[in-house]
């Protein structure tokens, strides 16, 4: 028995090293096949030291930095060959494969990279950090209340790029001696420009409901993921009533670390694949799309765990729900929109259909998303937080050619 359990670990590792040789060998391909990047052309890069499995934390920032490359051009460096493979093959950016840390500072030897920005709290940013004399950028991969968003790593950056008012008072209550006016920059959500594309359905009468849950974290204070405690039991009424569209997007990392919660992932999938071959006008999604737009901006309620889908949604003004954790450990702080947010009980899921009609029409909830919204994000308008999102990296690299000019009079003193 013990024999061929080592046998099938054995095969495993084996094809997994295999699999790493094969996806090397492809991203250095496509730098080859690129040739050298332009000297002296990037003063903004973006640090991404994660493998494919955490790309979604690059993909939401896609849009927002195509964007700015179109006035300061912009390079990713990715330290792992199967993320920068998949950021060359979609991102739409410069991407520099920095596997090694001679790679980082050959590239800072070509490239003057005055700013440099992290949309994660990967272990090896401190290996970028290391290098002075160029900004160190916080700007994260989302807006929520989740204790991840109160870190006390945020002092291990010079400054921080945050949605608005709700994130420096979340930051200015959590952590000791950390100046929010100095560090922390406010810029809204830049992605709220770009929710563009497609639905891959016929809207008609029935209603959207977005479901996107979170993963089942790695700690009970984390655990907001509500797939195997509200999921199937919400999907399949909403299913049965034959006048809902559920657009279903779970988490990417769902069951990494639960069993039974990937399990049950698979099941709400098989639910939806299995409706819609029963009902195809019923065009239930189940979907995987690498960016975010219309399904965020189209629905007509959105049920989300708390996570940042909650405030990317927030940020529309369309109705939400907030799912309830069930583990009483988990860490819920209640002192901001999640104050009066409307909740959802799994007790209440059997019923969800009354329960999001209620949502759907509530007047002051709608109005309470307004207010809220303004306080995450400030001005929300079209356009608003690009602009404050250009101004920010402006005025970092304005900061940055006053310190050099400072270093130069003294030299010349």
């Amino acid at each position: 028995m013990h024999v061929a359990k080592d046998v099938v670990r054995a095969v495993k590792l084996a094809k997994r090293v295999l699999k790493r040789r094969r996806v090397f060998a492809d991203t250095r391909r496509r730098v080859e096949e690129r040739g050298e990047l332009p000297l002296g052309r990037f003063r903004v890069g973006v640090y991404f030291a994660d493998s494919d499995v955490n790309i979604y934390q690059m993909r939401q920032w896609y849009a927002p930095l195509r964007e700015l490359s179109k006035r300061w051009p912009v390079l990713v460096l990715a330290r792992n060959a199967a993320g920068a493979g998949l950021l060359m093959q979609e991102s739409g950016l410069e991407v520099a494969f920095v596997q090694k840390v001679t790679d980082i500072e050959e590239v800072i030897e070509r490239q003057p990279l005055e700013v440099i920005l992290y949309v994660n709290q990967n272990t090896r940013n401190f290996q970028m950090m290391r290098y002075g004399r160029r900004w160190h950028v916080f700007i994260n991969h989302g807006e929520s209340d989740k204790m991840y968003m109160t870190s006390n790593q945020h002092k291990a950056y010079d400054y921080a790029l945050v949605a608005g008012d709700a994130a420096r008072a979340r930051l200015s209550k959590a952590l000791w001696d950390y100046d929010v006016e100095r560090c922390t920059i406010p810029i809204g959500r830049p992605q709220t420009d770009h929710l563009t594309g497609e639905p891959p359905f016929t809207p008609d009468d029935r209603t959207v409901v977005f479901y996107a849950p979170t993963w089942e974290g790695d700690r009970p204070a984390a655990h907001y993921g509500s797939v195997a405690t509200h999921g199937e039991n919400l999907v399949r009424r909403l299913i049965a009533t034959g006048r809902h569209r559920v657009v279903y997007r779970p988490h990417p990392r769902s069951g990494v670390v639960d069993p039974e919660f990937g399990a049950a992932n698979e099941r709400i999938i098989a639910m939806i694949d299995e409706a819609n071959r029963q009902d195809p006008s019923a065009q239930h999604v189940y979907d995987t799309a690498p960016g975010l737009g219309w399904q965020l901006s189209l629905p007509d309620v959105a049920i989300c765990d708390i996570s940042a889908m909650v405030y990317d949604r927030l940020a529309t003004g369309r109705p939400i729900m907030v799912t309830r954790p069930t583990d009483p450990e988990a860490e819920v702080d209640e002192g901001g929109y999640l104050s009066v947010c409307e909740w959802l009980d799994a007790s209440e899921t059997p019923r969800i259909d009354a329960v999001l009609d209620r949502v759907i029409g509530d007047d002051a909830a709608r109005e309470r998303l307004t207010t809220w919204s303004s306080r995450y994000f400030g001005d929300t308008s079209p356009g608003a937080p690009t602009r404050r999102f250009h101004d920010a990296i402006e005025t970092l690299l304005a900061r940055a050619d006053a310190c050099r000019e400072a270093e130069g009079s003294l030299t010349a003193d």
